[in-house]
């Protein structure tokens, strides 16, 4: 059993029951939740991003590639082996020979056409088992430029990965500023509603006095109630943020609802205006690479490629008869009918080395070179375009950002008059010169633009944002 004290507070009445705990060997933990950091989101959301998950399995795959090619030159050993029934029959047709004489004693002969026809049947039990083994020695380049290849293909996924944790930054950056940006509405809502309190007061003097009338009074309610009702859509945004955070990070709801951050400006400079690092396009250059080094694969078709072989066998026959059907010479009576009993040839050994040379392969190896030609065009006019659209990217960035700020330093300045004159209508509200709506008109239009500054705040953030990424500058702690 333990003993969870949160906040570390504990209350007169309580002190007896934790002394009785601690005299029975109770043991006791003090604990306190905190909000998790910025820093810890985002890298929670890292870990479960589908689209950086789907990246790591792809680069996965790409060293596996690689190791496949790296073990082209490992020696491949290969055991084989039959056994079964033999049955196997020969016919000989034999022409007409003729013998020439050597000598007088041996005049010669002339034996006609089928004379020594004859079908001979092997008929057992066979065995046979051999063990080879091979090894490239060269591949005509073709391996090299391949493991070339999926290095600069790797290069390039890896490179298309940083533009997905950007994303993930800014989906977390703009969650956790609309946390902010709801905060600090509720902050309003509560010197609205302070406000409003002390008014109300000032109204039941009033309308005690005859000063102003039950309708102005009313309004004055009516003012809190609408007051009320916003703060019930201030729960229901901020418990959607920490639903949507949770299901984004995968961070208890707990933790992220003592999230309480401040919404400030991003000062940021851009003092690199070259858009060179983006992910996009050092992906697209990657990918020529990685087409230069296919191209130079495949111009390999025609180089003789050379392996080594070696094998060591072994052919067994059991219980075999070999026959023959007529008589081997003709006019002796004798046919053909031997038992092969336990025949074994052992070692049957070879080793060398062989090459293949590919003469001409139908002009495959010429139409790869030229697929893979276009494949890289296709990319060069990509990169083209990517530059295009990136370089106005930045601009369009650019001066959202500087609009963003100007638009801050409007709504600070409009806050400022709001709240300057909600002070004014204040004192003659109280001294009865003004009406109480003109008093919630006032009250409303501070609250209006302190929500609007707020919100500018928070569209500078992401308009510094989309800058940042616009060079590939996007960095965590900038934030």
């Amino acid at each position: 059993m333990q003993l969870c004290i949160c906040k570390q507070t504990i209350k007169m009445k309580n002190y007896k029951t934790l002394i009785f705990t601690a005299m029975m060997g109770i043991p006791l933990s003090f604990s306190a939740q905190t909000a998790p950091s910025f820093q810890e989101l985002v890298d929670a959301a890292m870990t479960k991003d589908a689209a950086i998950e789907q990246q790591n399995l792809e680069s996965k795959a790409n060293e596996l590639d690689q190791e496949k090619l790296k073990d082209v030159f490992l020696p491949k050993v290969e055991i084989s082996g039959k056994a079964g029934y033999l049955n196997a029959t020969a016919k000989v047709v034999s022409p007409e020979i003729a013998i020439p004489a050597i000598n007088p004693l041996f005049p010669g002969a002339v034996f006609p056409e089928g004379t020594f026809n004859n079908n001979f049947n092997l008929s057992g039990f066979d065995a046979a088992a051999k063990i080879e083994a091979t090894a490239v020695l060269y591949s005509g380049g073709k391996v090299k430029y391949l493991k070339q290849a999926l290095i600069e293909k790797d290069n390039a996924n890896k490179a298309l990965q940083v533009k997905n944790e950007d994303e993930v930054i800014t989906q977390i950056s703009k969650a956790y500023d609309q946390f902010a940006l709801v905060a600090e509405s509720k902050n309003v809502l509560d010197e609205s509603k302070k406000r409003l309190d002390a008014n109300k007061k000032t109204a039941e003097k009033a309308l005690g006095y005859g000063l102003i009338t039950p309708y102005d009074y009313k309004k004055i309610e009516l003012a809190q109630a609408t007051l009320d009702s916003k703060m019930v859509e201030y729960e229901g945004k901020k418990e959607l943020l920490i639903t949507q955070l949770h299901l984004l990070t995968g961070i208890d709801k707990e933790r992220i609802a003592l999230i309480n951050p401040n919404l400030e400006k991003i000062e940021y400079l851009v003092t690199d205006e070259s858009i060179d690092n983006r992910a996009e396009l050092k992906a697209l250059n990657f990918g020529m690479k990685a087409i230069d080094a296919k191209i130079k694969a495949e111009k390999t078709w025609w180089i003789p490629k050379v392996q080594a072989m070696t094998s060591l066998s072994y052919i067994g026959f059991y219980n075999t008869n070999i026959s023959s059907s007529k008589e081997l010479m003709p006019g002796t009576g004798s046919k053909l009918d031997h038992d092969l009993t336990n025949l074994n040839l052992l070692p049957i050994f070879q080793a060398g080395i062989g090459f293949k040379w590919d003469v001409f392969d139908g002009n495959e190896g010429k139409h790869e070179v030229e697929k893979a030609k276009i494949d890289r065009e296709i990319l060069e006019s990509k990169k083209t375009d990517a530059e295009r659209k990136l370089q106005l990217n930045l601009a369009n960035n650019q001066t959202n950002y500087n609009i963003a700020n100007a638009q801050v330093d409007l709504k600070a300045t409009a806050k400022k008059i709001a709240k300057n004159a909600l002070t004014q209508a204040e004192k003659e509200f109280r001294y009865g010169l003004i009406k109480s709506t003109q008093l919630i008109e006032a009250e409303n239009d501070l609250e209006n633009a302190e929500l609007e500054y707020q919100t500018a705040v928070f569209n500078q953030r992401r308009a510094a944002i989309e800058l940042m990424k616009s060079t590939q500058n996007l960095n965590a702690e900038k934030l």
